[in-house]
């Protein structure tokens, strides 16, 4: 996973948790615009969602954090 979608992923999370609380669900569209303008980007982190993770569709955002920080 790219350092950039890393560092999204942290901040998002973070910025959720921060105003909803620790028990905030988030899916990966939260990482994007309602629009496609980065698809490979888009793709990379649905991979790493769907794929390598095998993740629900909603998930906590406590818990992505966590795992995205242990990789970084």
């Amino acid at each position: 996973m790219r350092k950039l979608l890393r560092d999204k992923i942290i901040k998002v999370c973070s910025r959720k948790i921060e105003a909803k609380g620790e028990n905030v669900g988030l899916s990966f569209y939260a990482f994007f615009a309602n629009k496609n303008d980065d698809p490979e980007l888009l793709m990379e982190a649905a991979t790493w969602w769907i794929k390598t993770n095998q993740f629900d569709h909603f998930e906590k955002a406590i818990k992505i954090k966590s795992l995205v920080e242990s990789i970084s």
